[in-house]
């Protein structure tokens, strides 16, 4: 069977022995593990002690994770077995040193994938990268402030009226996509700034493509307006949402979070939730804005076209 190994790092301002706390006591694991927080319902079994945990869920799977040694403050070692949707096991190490004043920690995971799997290897590697790293940031959140700012809704099926938008298309490697899009805003904003009548819904962010092993994420920040202004910057397209049923689920914390949802709904789309629409790509709206607004309640709704 095909081996993989997946690791990740981060840098987190809060003593050794408070982050130790947060990985080895795995009570604290429901508060920041990055599969947890997909299906809130999931049902989540912690041992007396603090050193095992069982779990079971529609989406999730099935699986249990037991602690096999720790050194306090440097390292703890898990055993994990995932019993649905497949068997499978891995070895779980979670390294801790300072670094710079910080706490430095990195998650391993050495895995096998089942034989008729073997073509997914990069593919799982890059999708449990991402997970690791969603972990490891709302791990940096809990362990810092004792609270992980993000909270999915989910919505539900609703109705997306449509639009017509302005906007800039561009593809970035997915590490960039925050800083790219904040400046692919600020230029839409100081274009529109004396065309505010012309504004008709918040603004939205399309996702068209995701190449999850090359890292790279191909989008469009747009702003819906009621008719294309005049005039448009070099750079600057147009197009159109048609009307369409949607699925929307809403992120309430930070956008380092937003990752939570769309993991979210990529895990629905696979247990048949929902159908996705495929010719109509799924899109983010920010209900209020980052220049006014704490980052802790920052609102956005990811919603995916479904039929």
């Amino acid at each position: 069977m095909p081996k993989f190994h997946v690791e990740k790092s981060i840098l987190i301002d809060a003593p050794l022995s408070k982050v130790y706390k947060c990985i080895s006591d795995l009570n604290h694991w429901n508060k920041w593990s990055p599969w947890l927080v997909l299906e809130p319902e999931a049902r989540f079994k912690v041992a007396e002690d603090g050193k095992s945990y069982s779990w079971e869920g529609d989406r999730v799977g099935s699986g249990e994770m037991k602690i096999l040694s720790e050194e306090e403050n440097q390292s703890v070692d898990f055993d994990l077995h995932f019993l649905k949707p497949w068997k499978s096991q891995a070895d779980i190490r979670f390294e801790l040193s300072e670094e710079a004043g910080k706490s430095k920690v990195t998650w391993f995971m050495d895995s096998k994938l089942p034989f008729f799997l073997f073509f997914m290897k990069k593919m799982m590697v890059a999708m449990l990268g991402m997970d690791f790293d969603r972990g490891l940031k709302m791990l940096q959140d809990y362990a810092k402030e004792d609270q992980v700012y993000s909270h999915l809704d989910f919505k539900g099926e609703t109705n997306y009226p449509g639009c017509t938008y302005i906007g800039i298309t561009r593809g970035v490697a997915m590490d960039d996509m925050g800083q790219s899009m904040e400046k692919d805003f600020g230029t839409l904003m100081e274009f529109m700034a004396d065309k505010t009548d012309k504004i008709s819904n918040e603004p939205i962010s399309i996702y068209h493509k995701w190449e999850l092993v090359k890292g790279i994420a191909n989008y469009t920040a747009a702003i819906p307006v009621s008719e294309v202004p005049d005039g448009l910057p070099v750079g600057v397209v147009t197009g159109k949402i048609p009307e369409t049923k949607i699925y929307k689920l809403r992120h309430t914390g930070k956008y380092d979070h937003l990752g939570n949802p769309w993991s979210a709904m990529m895990m629905m789309q696979r247990a048949k939730v929902f159908k996705q629409k495929k010719d109509i790509h799924p899109f983010e709206s920010y209900v209020n804005s980052p220049a006014d607004t704490d980052p802790k309640q920052l609102i956005a709704d990811v919603n995916f076209p479904i039929k």
